[in-house]
């Protein structure tokens, strides 16, 4: 076991220990700096060097964060926040373990964080507005000066000072899609903001008849008062919440958790007057029809392929017909030209006369013929 120690011991550092305090319902904040651990890194780089970094936060002897708590790091070369609004049933101490990862040379430095959330001083807020921004990350909004710089913006439309940043989280978390690669386009963030004093005027005609109706059609609603949060926020105010919990019955909003231990009882024992159930036209219906409907099918098939060639065998039929009758035109127009030329007056052509008997020994000149009698003249003596 001793080996293990020491061997875990020079591959992650440890940094001291780290005393945090939460207010319940109130936002919780903690930055991870990436310079405050890249100092304990034993690798030496380059003073210019500036490696990758990546957290990994858990509650200590647990796998994950508690529920109550969350961590986002946009990419590797920015800064890591640890955010989270508490309740009442997280009370009392939690001890964090982050690990930071050099993204070169796989180096770990670890980091013990002690988280003391105790109640708040004023209490729960009972007047809370969930405002929807439509142009922030909800990493950009974590920094100090910029969610400070809203609740500026909501103290000077709530007229009051002294508001209390309730919570923050990322649009992706409510359901949010995740927005298209184009620049300038956002995720988006809600911004909720608690406070003892009622809502005024301002924010209470957001939520009025006339605005919904131009919700329902896509188009933000009028405000009457200074929006103090243009240009810089863009809130979607039809996305807007106002929560009053004066007008909750306060014990419908405790619930109550068991000990998670299933009280002790007797076995589960089946009922034994269920009726029988016959599944015979079960079997009817499963087997039989589909069985019946591919015969059909199959026998429709068969009339098709066999019974129904009449068409093609008459096709066949015609196209013998015309080529027997074409034969026989052929054949008689040619005896009836050799008819024809059998009844000719006229003596045979040279052409066809041999010029030697092998009988007799006699030769025939054609060229003795008379040139007068041009059906006894070679065709070609005659054209010339």
């Amino acid at each position: 076991m001793v080996p293990v120690v020491l061997f875990s011991g020079i591959l992650a550092a440890s940094l001291p220990i780290l005393q945090l305090r939460a207010v319940v319902g109130e936002i919780f904040i903690h930055e991870l700096e990436r310079d405050g651990f890249q100092d304990y890194f034993t690798d030496h780089q380059e003073p210019t060097a500036d490696p990758p970094v990546t957290f990994h936060a858990n509650l200590l002897d647990h796998p994950d964060l508690p529920k109550w708590l969350r961590y986002t790091q946009r990419t590797p070369f920015q800064t890591g926040y640890l955010y989270g609004s508490a309740t009442d049933k997280e009370v009392g101490t939690q001890t964090i373990e982050v690990t930071a990862y050099n993204r070169y040379t796989y180096e770990t430095v670890r980091q013990t964080m002690v988280i003391s959330i105790v109640p708040s001083p004023d209490g729960e807020m009972p007047y809370q507005a969930d405002f929807f921004v439509k142009n922030w990350n909800v990493e950009e909004v974590l920094p100090t000066e910029v969610h400070e710089l809203f609740q500026q913006a909501v103290d000077s439309m709530w007229e009051q000072e002294g508001l209390v940043m309730v919570n923050i989280s990322s649009a992706l978390d409510r359901g949010g899609r995740v927005p298209l690669p184009i620049e300038n386009r956002k995720e988006g963030v809600y911004i909720k903001v608690g406070s003892k004093d009622p809502f005024t005027k301002c924010l209470t005609e957001a939520k009025s008849l006339e605005n919904r109706y131009w919700c329902k059609l896509e188009q933000q609603p009028v405000i009457t008062c200074y929006d103090s949060f243009s240009p810089r926020f863009k809130v979607d105010w039809c996305n807007l919440t106002l929560i009053d919990l004066t007008d909750v019955n306060s014990t419908e909003m405790v619930p109550i958790y068991g000990d998670g231990v299933l009280e002790p009882g007797p076995e589960f024992n089946p009922p034994d007057d269920a009726p029988d159930r016959v599944f015979f036209y079960d079997f009817l219906l499963t087997f039989l029809l589909p069985l019946i409907l591919g015969l059909l099918l199959c026998l429709i098939l068969a009339y098709i392929m066999c019974c129904r060639r009449e068409g093609v065998q008459r096709r066949d039929m015609k196209t013998s017909d015309i080529q027997m009758v074409h034969h026989h035109t052929i054949h008689g127009n040619t005896e009836e030209l050799r008819e024809m030329a059998r009844g000719r007056d006229v003596p045979r052509p040279l052409s066809t006369l041999p010029m030697f008997n092998i009988h007799t020994g006699e030769r025939i000149n054609p060229m003795q013929r008379s040139r007068h009698d041009s059906a006894q003249v070679p065709l070609i003596l005659a054209q010339q």
